[in-house]
């Protein structure tokens, strides 16, 4: 079985040919600026070491969730909410940041409907209501809707009815439903449900040039891309659901370390070019992020992995007066800016050239830097580890660390705290080699109600594989690998809060296709 696995990062975008458990063939090419040149470039090397067959094409890429930090490529979103007459004093954006408020928001409609927490309809839905919101967005030229309703989880009907009013009025709209993607909490899922309207045309725009660069190398496989939860969803589930890869590089490498090193519980640090990522994994995948999780400076709740980010990687400006490094980076831009390639900018891979830790570039450009000036800089990179691990663990007892990424060379032998650091072989590609290892999911979080635990248990591990097999998997290879149930006191009919997600390989199915 041979895979391609290719991540793009800030930096790099790096590409692995997985041939079983073997890596074959792996390349790091600097991730360009419109991206998609870079993947193209390394789609072209994988292809020309002989990749022969191959079985699947497993992309993840940070496009997303830059374009909502860097505020570009977003379309403007109708927001359309049904829970008049309760929910009128916080309207859709209201928790924005004004700047991404104002590319986004297009319009905002609010409708009756909505659901109360007992699963009583707080009003009827208003359809002429949500058919005259459909008309002023058409007029308006919205092409991309957000609904939103109160409490759909428990019951998303008037949410999927406005979706078939929109549509009738808007026949070529993208409509993004929140119950689709957020949890329990209005505008939490809400704001997801705009992120990822807003992000759809470009979704489909980059998937349709991942599919032609394939298509240029010669490489004629089912295309994947990975979510935040370390699996994959088909290409085509990825340009409706953009938000859900958004965390797609860090889990990547997580998966990959878990992959490289055969251990399945211990904490992993990914230190890229321009950021590193902390976070820990359980039996082999990414912890699960519990609480909100702010993205571009919006508060969402969705599936996301419990993550510490912050600004250290090979590209990091190093400020030597007071002593800084990060959190602004060259990025791709390394060897054009770095001393050790000539530039003018002193960098954090400029550093560890010059303590010997990494061989790149020209070393006699950075023979004269201060041996204090060196390893000053070290140890404040170290301490900024140190700090992002111990922050990360849940308690004192000592764990293993999996460094991994292309600036693992800063992360120190021994840190606090740790019984072991493993550097695995592959390091700097571990994020593509765990693209390249992706299985596929399906995840279900709702509450049901007038169901026995056990029936409500069966039946959210129903709902987990149908969304699976829907997302490419072979439904005889579906595992369950995490279920819990929460009893919710405040709800009728012995309510129940169920979350289960199960995995398995890619169908043979979809390959043929």
């Amino acid at each position: 079985m041979r895979r391609i696995g290719i991540d793009v990062g800030g930096t790099n975008t790096d590409a692995v040919l997985l041939d079983g458990a073997r890596v074959a063939f792996a390349t790091k090419t600097p991730t360009t600026a419109d991206v998609l040149t870079g993947v193209r470039t390394a789609l072209g090397a994988v292809s020309a070491s002989g990749a022969g067959e191959v079985q699947a094409v497993m992309i993840g890429t940070t496009h997303f969730v830059n374009a909502v930090v860097q505020r570009r490529h977003l379309a403007r979103v109708g927001a359309l909410r049904l829970g008049l007459p309760a929910a009128a004093s916080l309207p859709p954006f209201c928790d924005w940041p004004e700047d991404l408020a104002g590319i986004v928001r297009g319009q905002v409609h609010m409708a009756e409907g909505g659901h109360d927490y007992d699963g009583r309809p707080i009003m009827a839905l208003d359809e002429r209501a949500v058919a005259q919101a459909a008309r002023a967005m058409r007029a308006a030229g919205i092409g991309c809707v957000a609904v939103s309703s109160i409490f759909s989880p428990l019951d998303p009907s008037m949410e999927d009815r406005a979706a078939d009013i929109v549509r009738q009025e808007i026949p070529e709209v993208s409509i993004t439903l929140s119950h689709d993607l957020g949890r329990i909490g209005l505008l939490e899922r809400e704001n997801v449900a705009l992120l990822n309207a807003c992000l759809t045309p470009l979704a489909r725009h980059t998937v349709r040039a991942f599919e032609q660069a394939l298509a240029a190398a010669g490489i004629a496989a089912p295309l994947f891309v990975t979510q935040n939860d370390g699996t994959v969803i088909r290409a085509e589930l990825a340009a409706r659901f953009p938000v859900l890869s958004f965390a797609s590089g860090p889990t990547n490498s997580m998966r990959g370390a878990a992959f490289l090193t055969g251990v399945k519980d211990a904490l992993v640090v990914d230190v890229g070019g321009t950021t590193s990522d902390v976070g820990a994994l359980r039996h082999g995948f990414p912890r699960e992020a519990n609480a909100v999780v702010q993205v571009g400076g919006v508060r969402t709740l969705f599936r996301m992995p419990d993550l510490l980010s912050f600004g250290l990687g090979g590209g990091s400006l190093v400020t030597e007066w007071p002593l800084a490094i990060g959190p602004v980076s060259v990025g791709y831009r390394l060897p054009d800016r770095a001393r050790i390639f000539g530039g003018p900018d002193l960098t954090a891979s400029d550093i560890a050239v010059a303590a010997g830790r990494l061989a790149l570039g020209d070393a006699a450009r950075v023979a004269d830097l201060p041996s204090t000036l060196v390893q000053d800089a070290l140890a404040l990179a170290a301490r900024m580890l140190e700090e992002a691990v111990d922050r990360m663990k849940t308690d004192a007892a000592e764990v293993p660390l999996l460094a991994v990424g292309g600036g693992a060379f800063l992360v120190p032998d021994r840190l606090p705290g740790i019984s072991a650091l493993l550097r695995p072989d592959h390091a700097a590609v571990a994020n593509a080699v765990g693209a390249a290892i992706a299985q596929v999911s399906g995840e279900v979080d709702q509450v049901f109600q007038g169901l026995s635990r056990t029936e409500a248990l069966d039946e959210a591990g129903r709902i987990a594989r149908a969304r699976a097999v829907e997302a490419g998997a072979d439904p005889r290879t579906l595992m369950l690998v995490d279920q819990e149930d929460l009893p919710i006191a405040y709800l009728p009919g012995g309510a129940l809060r169920v979350r289960a997600r199960v995995i398995g390989d890619i169908a043979s199915g979809t390959v043929a296709g």
